[in-house]
Order: structure tokens, then sequence, then C-alpha cells
């Protein structure tokens, strides 16, 4: 039987410096889900990676096999030992995987409760999962809920009340930091929606003098020319960083994009300004070891707490809303997951009672030598009435189940020790039959590349 597992590192559990190693950022994302489905036990993967979380979701054979599979490889990405990623990473199994996402996909697990990009974000990683082929018939239902789950919190509670996000709390710090901001020259690095929100945020405090640097310069451009500011090349980033007072990096750049010597030498021609560096992206785009430079501060995401933790209490108090709404969608979602295995494992069920029925008879034969055949067939008839009667109960029962059903169906499957036979089509319905039938598919296709190769 097919399950859902995830595992991920998040702002609540690792530091950047863990985080920003395990990120999967796009440009690494596809390869990893290609290993992930090139493994016999995994059929279905989305990976999400964003400044506070990475996260691998996908749909498995043996969940305990693949979680040490998955934890393997992320342990090889991140290039440490599988040990230490242990001590900071989460594991949750089918609806628990829904009520994770759900709350994620809805903010309640953002840095920033109730923030709206995330939404985005996650629509993004799952469009690309799409796109290249690794999601599937459980993944695609448990994203397209969580996503649907996240407009309702967000349209029937207030907890995205105001603009607060990652960029608004940054420019914050900046405030805080330099105080008034209005005749402050920034540089933005990178010319995504983060920057963007950070533009935004950037003007509401008054802010004129704005840079705009990004690998793709019709994006700088036009960023720019919203805000009234002036794009520059990356090899122009060193003039620009030579006037300005603030620079706030948020590429999706695997490596630094402001590196130790770059900025030392920048510093060097302005001995007497300070620069703050307001770094969050994940990987970080600012070295580390640019806050020992004199005259520089360097912060980064997760300096951004002590800022958060001021006073959001319109959001908090819509927490409880928004809970109640996640569960609700919860409920469905695992009466949905139930419904899959009700019929396989109604017809496991009777297949182990005939099984237990053959074997009893076969046990028996030796001491029925002297009865007639039709009395054999008679004792025969009365065994598997007895088996029949006795799982005609639960058998109805299960078809009536609505409460907490994928739960209950897997406590039946382990008190039974029941197998997994794979269902046909007329038995599970076209969505069950093609959750079943996947692993038998990705087997097939991977032999077909074996065969190629």
């Amino acid at each position: 039987m097919s399950e859902l597992l995830a595992l991920g590192v998040s702002h609540r559990t690792a530091p950047v410096a863990l985080r920003e190693r395990v990120a999967l950022p796009e440009s690494h994302a596809d390869a990893f889900r290609a290993e992930l489905l090139a493994e016999p036990e995994i059929h279905e993967a989305v990976t999400i990676s964003t400044c506070n979380r990475a996260e691998v979701y996908v749909v498995v054979g043996d969940p305990v096999e693949a979680e040490t599979v998955v934890l393997g490889m992320l342990a090889r990405h991140a290039d440490i030992r599988p040990t230490e990623l242990v001590d900071v990473m989460y594991t949750h199994r089918n609806c628990e995987v829904a009520r994770h996402l759900y709350r994620v996909t809805a903010g309640l697990e953002s840095m920033i409760v109730g923030e709206a990009e995330v939404q985005g974000q996650v629509k993004r990683a799952y469009d690309r999962a799409l796109a290249t082929g690794t999601t599937g018939p459980l993944t695609n239902r448990l994203f397209r809920a969580a996503l649907q789950t996240g407009k309702r919190v967000r349209s029937e509670t207030a907890i995205g009340t105001g603009s607060a996000s990652v960029s608004s709390v940054a420019v914050e710090l900046a405030r805080q930091t330099l105080g008034d901001l209005r005749d402050r020259q920034v540089v933005l690095v990178g010319a995504g929606d983060t920057s963007e929100l950070t533009a935004h945020a950037l003007a509401n405090q008054g802010v004129h003098t704005l840079f705009v640097a990004n690998r793709r310069r019709e994006r700088a451009l036009a960023l720019a020319e919203r805000f009234g500011g002036r794009a520059v090349s990356f090899d122009e980033l060193p003039q620009a960083l030579g006037a300005a007072d603030i620079v706030v990096s948020s590429t999706s750049s695997p490596h630094a994009i402001l590196t130790h010597a770059e900025v030392a030498e920048v510093m060097a021609g302005r001995p007497d300004r300070p620069l703050l560096a307001i770094d969050i992206a994940v990987p970080r785009d600012v070295e580390h070891s640019c806050a020992e430079i004199e005259g520089v501060t360097v912060r980064d995401i997760d300096d951004l707490q002590a800022v958060v933790k001021r006073n959001h209490a319109v959001r908090r108090g819509e927490m409880r809303s928004a809970q109640a709404i996640v569960e609700e969608e919860i409920q469905r979602f695992a009466t949905w997951l139930g419904s899959l295995e009700v019929l396989p494992t109604i017809a496991a069920l009777r297949a182990r009672g005939e099984h237990i029925v053959a074997d009893v008879l076969a046990d028996n034969e030796s001491r029925w030598e002297s009865l007639s055949t039709a009395d054999r067939e008679r004792v025969e008839l009365v065994a598997r009435a007895v088996a029949q009667r006795l799982l005609h109960e639960p058998t109805i029962r299960m078809k009536r189940a609505d409460d907490r059903l994928h739960a209950r169906m897997q406590v039946l499957r382990e008190l039974f020790a029941l197998e997994d036979p794979l269902p046909d089509d007329e038995q599970t319905g076209s969505v069950g039959a093609e959750v079943h039938a996947l692993p038998q598919r990705r087997a097939g296709k991977r032999a077909e590349r074996g065969r190629s190769s």
C-alpha cells in the first residue's frame, strides 16, 4: 500500500547555516527528484525550498526504508553526516504529512505567521514537480488540497492582515539599525518576488535612491523602473556598493554573490562610511565572514526573528480559526485517502479468511480419511461459512466508515497482517487503481531505462 512521507528542516529546527546546505534551489531540485524516483521504494516526489525550509514529499511503498534513503540523499547533498541531519529533521506520514503541508501553505508554520509569499512558493514547487513528471495521484491531490486550504485560510480569516513579510521585516530591521531611511542609498541584489516586496517596503519608508542588480538585466530594468531606481549589472555592483548605505540580497544563487574579498575591497574605498548588509537568501548570498570587515554589519534570515516576535497580535488571534479550517480540510483528505484503501483492504481481508480456511482443511486432511466426498464438502462449506460470517460485520462497517477512515484501514491491515494486493480498476475505481498501480509502472519505466542504457 502506498504511503505519504515528508522529511524536512525549517527555521524552527535548524539554523540558517545548516538550512542553506540542505536547500534545494531549482537548479538542483529537478535532479534531486529524479534521483529519488530512481529508488524502488519511491514513486512520487515534490521538493519545497524557501528561506525558511527545505522539505521533501514522497509517495513510498515501505516508509521505513524510504525514510532512510531520503535522509541519506539529503545528507549527501548537504555534505554532512546523516546523524547530524537526524537531530534537526522532522518526519511525517500520511495524514500528518497533509496536516503539515496545509499549515505551511496557510502560513501557520512561517516565521511571520500568515505571510502570503509561502503559498506562491508552494505552488511554484508543485508546478515544477508536475512539469518534470515527478508527481502522481497522491501528491497531486495533496498539493491541490493544500493550496485550496491556504486560500480558504486567507479568505475566511484575518491571519494575513497587514503587509508583513520577510521583505518588510528586513526593511524594518534596517530602520531599527539606521533610523530614518529617506536619505539612504539602497542596493537590491536580485529581482524576483522577494526583491519586489523589498522595493515596496523601502518606498513606503521614503527611500528614493535604489539600485537593482540581477543576472538577467531585463528583470533588473523592469523592477528599477517601477520604483524610480536604476538597474546595474553584476559587473557594476562594486561601484553601486561604494555609494550604498544598505544592501539587501535575495537571489536563488547556490553560491555567495558578495564575497569577503569583494566587500573588503569596496570598504577600503569608503573607510568612514558603514554598510548594512541584509541577506534574506538561503543559501546565503553574503559570505558570513563579511561581518568581520570593519564598518560592515551583516544580518541574515535568522536575525529577523527578533523583529518578527514583536506584536502580530491580530494574526496570532486568528490562528485558532485558521487551524480549525486546516483540521476540517484534513478530515476531507483523510476520508479520501482512506477510501482508496477500503476495497483493497476488504479484498485482502476476505483473501486472508480463505487462506486460513484452506490451511486448516489441509492441516486436518489426514484426520478425515474415513469421510466421504460429500462429508468433506460439507465440512469445507461450514468452515468457509464461519469465516465469511466472522468477516461480514467488519466488512459492512468498513464500507460505512467515514471518520478517521485512513487510520482505521491502517489498524485493520496491521491487526490482520494483511498483504497489499494490487487491485484491478473494477475494485478500486480509477484513482485508487492509479495509486496502487503506480509502483509497478515506475518499476517498469526503470526497467525500460535500464534496457535502453
